[in-house]
């Protein structure tokens, strides 16, 4: 039995856990991947207090060590559902079942697909959704990504230092991310941005081959010849496993401004919960008013 099981190992659940760590209340942390969340991801993070600049795996590295050495528990396993049994929840994962006195749910957002025939299949083989953790195997070579925000931006700058030209395609005419981020993309002359192109089908069996684009303006079809491609359009929530117990809008999950959802002894927190703005420092805040309320409710 667990004081408060926190799902999700990104910088919300890991600040809750240390806020409730120092609360002298037991943490199980449950993380599905790889502890650290989506900022893990970003190879460069300038707008995190007091660090002027940071790998997203380095930052969560720190906050993942500083919770372990203050005694959190952790366990690599996806949440399934969670049920109220009393006063007490029961979370099933594929592993087993865990039971707490509350549940913290930090666990973030997943990364969107474009939903075309044969995508799932070529994940990992010529499609990509994180350049940081599988660009360097395309290091000297032509790469492919789609996308217009701030994450996508990041990527083309990061894959432009090692690849010798990177094709990034935009759904609009225009970028969506940070003006600072714009400007670093223009000024890479191996980035060739193409605006107002859609892809409407992978080329390939077994390895990526292809990619056919259309453009949105003279709804002309255009197909590239390669081996990869990064998507990165955004992420969406995984949040209908716990529409039991929580209240969702467009898979998001409501809260107060406590954190509080629906439920007594059932707080959200950062990406996962609808909110305006998504930020590690904001995920950060989050994580820190539902440990406090949790610690409220239990005491």
């Amino acid at each position: 039995m667990h004081d408060i099981i926190i799902i999700g190992g990104g910088p919300s659940g890991l600040t809750a856990a240390l806020y409730a760590l120092r609360a002298n209340k037991s943490v199980l942390i449950l993380e599905k991947e790889n502890f650290g969340g989506q900022i893990a991801n970003s190879p460069k993070v300038e707008n995190y207090p007091t660090i002027k600049e940071i790998s997203g795996s380095d930052l969560t590295d720190l906050m993942v060590n500083q919770v372990m050495d203050m005694g959190a528990e952790f366990e690599l396993e996806d949440v399934e559902k969670v049920e109220k049994n009393g006063s007490i929840f029961e979370v099933y994962t594929n592993y087993g079942k865990h039971e707490g006195k509350t549940v913290i749910i930090a666990n973030g957002v997943r990364h969107r697909t474009l939903g075309l025939p044969k995508e799932e299949e070529l994940i990992g083989k010529g499609v990509y959704y994180c350049a940081v953790c599988d660009g360097p195997m395309y290091k000297g070579k032509e790469v492919y990504l789609i996308g217009d925000a701030n994450t996508a931006l990041q990527y083309a700058v990061l894959l432009s230092g090692y690849c010798t030209k990177v094709h990034m395609f935009c759904l609009f005419d225009h970028f969506f991310g940070d003006p600072i981020l714009q400007d670093r993309v223009r000024e890479k002359e191996n980035v060739e941005v193409t605006f107002n192109m859609n892809l409407v089908e992978y080329k390939g069996e077994e390895h990526l081959e292809g990619l056919v684009f259309e453009n949105t303006q003279t709804h002309e079809l255009k197909e590239f010849k390669t081996d990869n491609v990064f998507v990165s359009v955004g992420q969406i929530p995984d949040n209908d496993k716990f529409a039991n117990l929580v209240e969702l809008e467009k898979g998001f999950i409501l809260t107060d401004e406590d954190m509080c959802t629906k439920t007594p002894g059932i707080y959200a927190c950062g990406d996962t919960r609808k909110k305006a703005i998504k930020q590690v420092v904001t995920a950060c805040n989050d994580g820190a008013i539902a440990a406090m309320s949790a610690v409220k409710y239990l005491n």
